[in-house]
């Protein structure tokens, strides 16, 4: 039985910012195109995160350049479901055609001719270009090393929402970059005994002389890094806009009660053990805070700049005995553990994509989001084509430069066509 096609220029996988960002370059460049959504508009910033959270950037900063958040103080920071509202009005103002409720279930080049096949759970279509706009936060990571023991609930920060769903007891939270030192902090507010494994991390100032930190990154040419520094390339960022927004400092939370330890290194027998590197991770996020400072300063001074001076944001903090005396073990029992939060990232899933679009380890190859298989395009990664790509406003202007490349790519296939139409008039 033949099954009829949908046909379409480019179909865009998924309806959250990059594939609305997509959409409306596309929209723009007259590029015939579909948004498939496998749930709502936005949908991870609705039920993927915890309660409490907020944009880690203020509004004036994290939004594309046709809207403004409406009603909202330009430096505050936006909560997840007025970042869902946002979206979800843009899709309205662009007249983006998103269908939600769908998944694609499959994506195979086409033979003899040009595209490809996208079987989805509405249909099939026929579409000369697939971006793929699914972001990277796609398979909640837990490490191996998680222990089987029973009687410790473990979950992934993905499916952490607030200190009440938690059972009575401590809490040992894996990972401090922005979700797992957030989710910390929260919980030591509500009267959990936290314990918090930090590694490797940059620690920007919230704001500093005036100045949010996103506008540091940016007039110091931050954003525009092209590649990670050497070393760098697996350092997560700690910063937070949660309660109006504040500097992150590890040695602080420790004054206020969170006992730190090292990088998580395996559990046995109802023990965790932790490397001995915390004192060397927090002295290089100091220094990374520090240097960060330092080059604002001379910018300030090139610049002839009036803005005032900030001697507290270089305030060192006491350590507290946690830091001092490192724990190394901690018998999860006896120190009343009752609930791991691994806050360890995401990973991707393109089980969906069979094209020949990967390296042996199953990541995208890509140059700015253009993959060697012709019409196969990938948007919202971090690092797609600068630093500061994965972000709201980063992912509107990488996706721009995928769609001028579609729109090339549709001119020299209709000169294509025209002169085969021309041959056979003959």
């Amino acid at each position: 039985m033949t099954v009829d096609k949908i046909s379409i220029d480019t179909l865009v996988v998924g309806g959250g910012q990059a594939g609305i960002a997509m959409s409306e370059h596309l929209g723009k460049a007259g590029v015939p195109h579909v948004v498939i959504e496998r749930n709502r508009i936005a949908e991870q910033w609705r039920t993927g995160r915890w309660d409490s959270l907020v944009a880690n950037g203020p509004v004036w900063h994290d939004r594309f350049p046709g809207l403004e958040f409406e009603g909202q103080d330009p430096d505050a920071f936006a909560t997840k479901d007025s970042v869902a509202d946002y979206f979800e009005d843009y899709a309205r103002m662009i007249n983006a055609p998103i269908r939600t409720g769908v998944s694609v279930t499959r994506v195979t080049r086409n033979e003899g001719r040009p595209g490809f096949t996208v079987e989805t759970t509405d249909g099939i279509y026929d579409a000369q270009s697939v971006v793929v706009a699914t972001g990277p936060f796609q398979r909640p990571v837990i490490p191996a090393i998680a222990p089987t023991q029973a009687g410790i609930t473990q979950m992934h920060s993905a499916h952490y929402r607030n200190p009440e769903q938690l059972p009575e007891g401590a809490v040992l939270v894996v990972g401090a970059g922005s979700s797992g030192v957030q989710i910390a902090d929260e919980l030591n507010r509500a009267g959990r005994k936290v314990y918090l494994s930090v590694g490797p991390h940059d620690r920007p100032p919230r704001s500093y002389r005036n100045r949010d930190f996103v506008w540091w990154l940016g007039v110091l040419g931050e954003w525009d890094q092209e590649v990670p520094r050497a070393g760098r390339e697996h350092v997560t960022i700690a910063v937070t806009g949660a309660r109006g927004g504040y500097t992150i400092n590890f040695r602080e939370l420790a004054q206020e009660g969170v006992h730190l330890v090292g990088v998580t290194k395996a559990f046995a027998d109802g023990v965790a053990e932790f490397n001995a590197d915390l004192v060397e991770n927090l002295n290089r996020g100091d220094e990374n805070h520090l240097s960060l400072l330092e080059a604002a300063d001379a910018y300030i001074r090139r610049n002839g700049l009036d803005l005032p001076e900030e001697p507290d944001a270089r305030k060192v903090f006491p350590d507290a005995e946690c830091i001092t005396n490192p724990t190394l073990q901690l018998d999860l029992a006896k120190a009343g553990v009752a609930t791991i939060i691994w806050a360890t990232g995401y990973s991707v899933d393109y089980q969906w994509l069979e094209v020949d679009a990967f390296n042996a380890q199953g990541k995208p190859l890509h140059q700015r989001g253009v993959s060697p298989e012709r019409g196969v395009y990938f948007l919202g990664l971090p690092w797609l084509s600068r630093r500061g790509s994965s972000f709201i406003w980063g992912v509107w202007h990488d996706a721009k430069h995928i769609a001028d490349h579609i729109l090339t790519q549709r001119k020299y296939m209709a000169y294509r066509d025209a002169t085969q139409r021309g041959s056979q008039e003959l």
